[in-house]
Formats: C-alpha cells, sequence, structure tokens
C-alpha cells in the first residue's frame, strides 16, 4: 500500500499555452516549478498520475551529504541550506529535521570504506567524522551488535516524502503554476527543430521550453524521440512501525538495515543492504554498462525474472501523437513489496536494538528507483532537441538533492547562472 500524501488542489484546466512546460509532478518537478514561479516565469507541471505518486513519496526522506561522490557534494551543501530554509519559503512543515545520519561497520574492511570517502572529500568543509565502537553505543544506545565503528555526520537531516511534495506543490501553485493531474504528455512539438510545445492525451500546450523530470520514466520518453538515457530500475521495500520508544533521533544505516525516526513517531525501515533488481528489457540492452558496479553490489542485488518483464514489454518504445502512450497506460508504477527483504530489516534490527521487538509494523510498501551507470543523475540540456532539459535518474538521492537539483534544472532552463557547477551531470558524459 503506497504512502498516502498530504492532499493538493490542481488544477482541472489544460492551459493552451505557457513559457516552461515540466513534464512530472514528482519533487524534483515541483522544485524547478517553485523555483521557475518564484522567478515570476510561467509553468505548467503535467503529472500523468498523481503528484509524487512515485518514488518521491516513497523514498526513506534522507538528506546526506555523507557518503556522495565528491563531484556531488556541492549539490548536497546547498540543498541543506535550502532545506533549511523550505519552511518558511513554503509556508508549512516538511518535516525537516537536522537530527544527524550514521553509518555503521561491522567489519575493518566496511570502516576502511568510510575512511577512504573522508579522505576523498578532504577540504569540502564537512562536519562528518568517524566513530570508534563505544562512540556508536553511546550515540545509539541500548544496542547489542558488534561494530568496528562507523561514520556519523550531525548536520545531516531527514524529512516526511509525504509532506515535502504536497507542500512545494502548494506553494508553486500560490505563487502562479499551474499543476495539473492525470494528464501525460505524449510527445513534443517541434518548429524548426526546436521545442514549441507539448501534445497531451487532452491536447496541446505551446511552450518555449519543457523539463523533463520523469524519474523512470524520463528513458522511455527520450528513447521515443531518438535519445539515449542510459538508466535500469531497481525497488526497495520499505516498512514503518505505530509511534514507539527508539534508541535516537539520529538516522543509522547498517550493512543490512537502516531506520529513523518519523515525525508520527514511528520509525522507517529498509534492508539497506539489499535492492530487488526486476529484469526488463533494459537489463538486456544497457545492462553492459552496469557490469562493474554489479560485480561490487552483486551479494546486495536480487535478481529475478517474471511479470515486471512480461510487463514492460507490452509498453509500447515508439508511439506518436496520436497513440496511447505508455504514460496513461500506467499511471503510477506500483511495485509489489518484498516481504522477504522487509523480514530480513527487521530480524537484523531487532538483532542489533532489542527495542525493535516492541515494534508494531501498520505499512509496507515498494518504491522503483531509476539508477544511472555511475549513479549520478543527468540534470543537462538535451542537446539533440533545442528547449529540452532533463532532471532524472537520481539512483535513489533525488529527494535529498531535491531543492538544489530542481533549482539548478531550473537555472539550466532560464539561462541563469548555475546554483552549482552542472558539468558532473551533463547528459553527455554518459
Amino acid at each position: 500500500m503506497a504512502p498516502v500524501i498530504a492532499p493538493v488542489r490542481t488544477s482541472p484546466d489544460h492551459p493552451s499555452s505557457t513559457t516552461v512546460v515540466v513534464i512530472g509532478g514528482g519533487i524534483i518537478g515541483l522544485t524547478a516549478a517553485l523555483t521557475l514561479a518564484e522567478r515570476g516565469i510561467p509553468v505548467v507541471v503535467l503529472e500523468k498520475g498523481r503528484i509524487a505518486g512515485e518514488q518521491s513519496s516513497r523514498n526513506l526522506g534522507w538528506i546526506r551529504k555523507m557518503g556522495r561522490e565528491k563531484l556531488d557534494v556541492p549539490l548536497s551543501l546547498a540543498s541543506d541550506r535550502l532545506w533549511t530554509e523550505m519552511p518558511q519559503r513554503v509556508g508549512a512543515d516538511v518535516g525537516y529535521r537536522q537530527a544527524g545520519i550514521m553509518y555503521i561497520a561491522r567489519t575493518e574492511a566496511e570502516m576502511a570504506v568510510h575512511q577512504a570517502w573522508t579522505r576523498s572529500v578532504d577540504g569540502l568543509s564537512l562536519d562528518s567524522r568517524l566513530l570508534s565502537a563505544s562512540e556508536v553505543d553511546h550515540l545509539v544506545p541500548g544496542g547489542e551488535g558488534r561494530w568496528a565503528g562507523g561514520i556519523y555526520t550531525a548536520s545531516d537531516g531527514r524529512a516526511e516524502p509525504t509532506l515535502a511534495s504536497s507542500a512545494i506543490a502548494s506553494a508553486a501553485i500560490a505563487r502562479g503554476a499551474v499543476i495539473v493531474e492525470d494528464c501525460a504528455v505524449r510527445v513534443l512539438s517541434l518548429s524548426a527543430g526546436k521545442v514549441s510545445g507539448v501534445v497531451t492525451e487532452r491536447g496541446e500546450i505551446r511552450c518555449e521550453h519543457v523539463l523533463l523530470a520523469g524519474g523512470l520514466w524520463s528513458r522511455r520518453f527520450l528513447g521515443n524521440l531518438g535519445v539515449s538515457l542510459p538508466t535500469l530500475p531497481l525497488v526497495a521495500s520499505v516498512l514503518r512501525t505505530a509511534a514507539m520508544e527508539g534508541p535516537t533521533e539520529i538516522a543509522v544505516g547498517a550493512p543490512d538495515f537502516s531506520f529513523r525516526k518519523r515525525q508520527d513517531g514511528g520509525f522507517t525501515i529498509t534492508q539497506r543492504g539489499a535492492l530487488y533488481a526486476p529484469l526488463m528489457l533494459d537489463h538486456l540492452l544497457i545492462g553492459r554498462r552496469y557490469l562493474s558496479t554489479l560485480r561490487a553490489q552483486w551479494k546486495n542485488v536480487r535478481i529475478s525474472l517474471g511479470r515486471a518483464f512480461l510487463n514492460d514489454i507490452s509498453l509500447a518504445r515508439r508511439w506518436n501523437a496520436s497513440a496511447v502512450s505508455p504514460f496513461e497506460r500506467v499511471r503510477t508504477m506500483d511495485p509489489p513489496v518484498n516481504e522477504a527483504l522487509n523480514a530480513e530489516a527487521m530480524r537484523n534490527l531487532v538483532k542489533a536494538w532489542p527495542v525493535f521487538k516492541n515494534a508494531v509494523v501498520t505499512q509496507a510498501w515498494a518504491g522503483m528507483i531509476d539508477v544511472t551507470p555511475d549513479s549520478l543523475p543527468v540534470i543537462s540540456p538535451v542537446a539533440k532537441v533545442p528547449g529540452l532539459t532533463v532532471a532524472s535518474g537520481f539512483s535513489g538521492h533525488g529527494f535529498g538533492t531535491s531543492p538544489a537539483a530542481g533549482q539548478l534544472a531550473a537555472d539550466l532552463v532560464c539561462g541563469q547562472t548555475p546554483i552549482v557547477d552542472p558539468s558532473p551531470y551533463r547528459l553527455e558524459r554518459l
């Protein structure tokens, strides 16, 4: 059962024209729309289903710099600042808390990974610090795990996915943005090779620029244009508990579980060390580009061939403006929960912190993540299609970096000075 997000009153109307069309009503597209609306630029967000209906409401809510690639740290630092300002910016509580994030290690080999990362980001003024086993026990009391140590970033935090996107959407609407749900974009309109509009299932909207923020659907949309965006899907299963006393406000990630306190008093828990990979046609088409990652993470990926493959190949990869698009056939990607992975997570967590033996699980859900070969997103103009910018492939990191990622996308659309150097995210690198 998918999480229930705070309701938003979106528009029933289908505008005939605007300046910017954003395809996708996830948190990246919504943050970009808010930025554009704040700058007085007319913007329409078109969502094939419901805003934040997919991964934007199903993620863990972590906001972290820790563990990011060095090239990605500036975007995370900018997002930290913007998350701090978000409640005042949108006039609502988004659940943001700067409560810290900790990774813990069972072995010296795992600690060596954290040590290597701290060396790699030396000089970036991060507050991440390595922990001894006794420091882990002090910060997260009541544990019975045997830890080699850990790494902790006090300035990292969390927010509530079921609140944040809705608050951002409402703020964008209040500043003049138009958000239309249940309205899939089929194709782009082009004039002299440049974007001049979009054709939706309800008709055409003329515009000057398009921002594609379609998450896992962006690869299929671009493929129909003859543009390659290499992303593959992974599924994360998650559960939440009823309100309970827990060991800490710090979000904790172990090799085979993670937990973080929720605003409602419960905890969000997942099997951090394992993701489910339902094989699809794209695994055959571009899977070789992920071989090095797969070799390194082989034990953490549970692969299966089943109904997901059949569902995937039943969806068109080429269509025109008059044809029903794949985005109308699947309004919301709602993968089944991997109950075995969730059960693993709870068993491992209870062994480490016995207080969770008393946890009452109230909900479980799954979300599909679009992953690039280098795990960095694409936030970039599409050279082949002037007037088109893409912001997708966030590889499970989109929620945490969304304020700065959405602003960077808006900067590129507007031709303004970017909030951070966009070169690590250019499409051409892939």
